[in-house]
């Protein structure tokens, strides 16, 4: 079986999301059990020159949008034992950032359809196209309606899978003339409430749609969560599953990580202290070992949840012996609060802005409770990460973080939940982690429970593997 993996963002060349992390780890693990699984992604400015010096140049050739027809240079890398192919045009790619230009639509609409031109010049035909997200929703569109008549194409499935359906490439119908060049008969599968919807073209003219959980493929039928796509996805019900994601435990494995202060695994959890008294030195906070440390690794906007951390924090922090370790950037308003909270709580309250990464694993390793109280999450890959480290998460039961997580009410899960969305039910359930993290006993084996839980690519890779052989039979 041979599965093209699309992605517009995979590490180790490219990243601004966990869409990256899969595209990194989700194809090896694929390789691993015999899958011959290779990824395509676009040829960014921003990949290293080390990077770009490893690579080898297959070909070039042309690749139609609309009426126009533009440069495309396939280039060849491996990383991880897996084939890469990245697609080269500087007009759309020779630029300081993945995303957040007024010609995106146009942007991934070449790089949809350079997927499919450049299959009959490489040496690798596959069985299922995997497209992830709206930047490659065209490509099961175009295969269906230009593609699927010629020979070479027409056995090929496509698998699309939802990582956050917030985001669908919605833009103007003048998209479809002056971009897409689709057939006058099938510009209805892109349309919606009135505009080209990409996201949606992709769900109707994919053989199959996943999500990055179970719980989350449940979420988006309801409006409250789909953005406006309940309506479709009801429709085509019988496509949708999900999958939870995994983490690459190789590369998150506090036993081997050279950016944490000391390395420490489950039968040593004693050097996780260490640990913390650096990242309390390093973020200014007093060196208080009896203090429970919080982290927050995230983008600090809406949905992360933190309308419910600006409610209640004063509060904590006034009445609490508790610490907090922030990293992050985002919505101005969570960064001037999380500033002027480091300003009046100067002894428990620190926050860096931005995103490094060698702090975020600091923060893993170093903290005792990993907060992610978010509005809405698909999957989440930090509190997967932080269980890894061994920092219990504090998480709403909402998509992935309900299916990773689990409470420790009952001494056999590796966290603490809360349900409703409210800042009053998180804030007792800060108080509860606080109150456990005080039996010392009891808190270092939820650690090791924590540290012990597999949120690792081998359940979810052999469910890909199910999920692929279905649409071959």
């Amino acid at each position: 079986m041979k599965v093209l993996y699309v992605a517009s963002e995979a590490l180790p060349f490219a990243a601004s999301g966990g869409l990256a992390d899969v595209a990194g780890s989700l194809p090896k693990a694929l390789r691993k059990r015999l899958i011959g699984c290779r990824v395509v992604m676009p040829m960014y400015d921003t990949i290293s020159q080390e990077l770009k010096d490893s690579m080898t140049f297959i070909t070039s050739i042309c690749v139609p949008v609309a009426w126009r027809r533009q440069y495309c240079g396939i280039f060849e890398a491996r990383a991880n034992g897996v084939i890469y192919y990245l697609l080269d045009n500087q007009y759309y790619f020779k630029r300081d950032n993945l995303y957040g230009y007024y010609d995106d639509a146009e942007r991934f609409a070449f790089f949809s359809r350079a997927v499919l031109e450049m299959l009959e010049h490489i040496d690798f035909k596959p069985d299922i196209i995997h497209c992830n997200d709206w930047q490659s929703a065209l490509t099961p569109v175009f295969l269906s309606t230009i593609y699927s008549d010629r020979d070479f194409y027409k056995d090929i499935k496509t698998v699309f899978t939802i990582h956050n359906i917030q985001y669908q490439g919605t833009y103007g119908k003048e998209l479809i003339a002056d971009v897409l060049g689709l057939p006058e008969d099938a510009t209805s599968l892109i349309e919606y409430n009135n505009d080209v919807n990409l996201m949606k073209g992709a769900i109707e003219c994919a053989n199959k749609v996943t999500t990055v959980s179970p719980s989350y493929a449940e979420e988006i039928l309801d409006p409250w969560y789909s953005h406006g796509l309940d309506n479709i996805l009801l429709m085509r019900r019988f496509k949708l599953s999900g999958i939870l994601n995994g983490i690459d435990v190789d590369g998150y494995d506090p036993s081997t990580d050279s950016r944490i202060y000391k390395n420490y695994d489950v039968n040593s959890v004693d050097d996780k202290a260490v640990n913390k008294a650096e990242l309390q030195k390093d973020f200014n906070l007093p060196q208080k070992p009896d203090t429970p440390l919080v982290g927050i690794v995230s983008r600090l906007v809406g949905h992360k949840g933190f309308d419910l951390v600006r409610a209640v924090l004063d509060e904590l922090l006034a009445t609490t012996d508790i610490q907090f370790a922030v990293l992050g950037s985002g919505e101005w308003q969570y960064e001037a609060f999380f500033n002027e909270m480091a300003n009046k709580y100067p002894d428990k309250f620190a926050v860096k802005l931005g995103f490094i990464p060698d702090v975020a694993r600091k923060i893993y390793a170093g903290s005792d409770i990993f907060l992610m109280p978010s509005k809405s999450e698909p999957c989440g890959l930090s509190q997967m990460v932080a269980l890894r480290y061994g920092s219990i998460p504090i998480v709403r039961e909402t998509g992935g973080l309900r299916d990773s997580v689990s409470d420790s009410g009952d001494n056999i899960g590796n966290g603490f939940t809360f349900k409703s969305y409210n800042a009053h039910d998180m804030l007792a359930t800060i108080h509860r982690a606080v109150q456990g993290y005080q039996n010392k006993d009891g808190w270092r084996q939820l650690v090791v429970r924590a540290m012990n839980s597999d949120n690792s690519w081998n359940k979810s890779a052999n469910e890909y593997i199910r999920l692929y052989k279905d649409l071959l039979k």
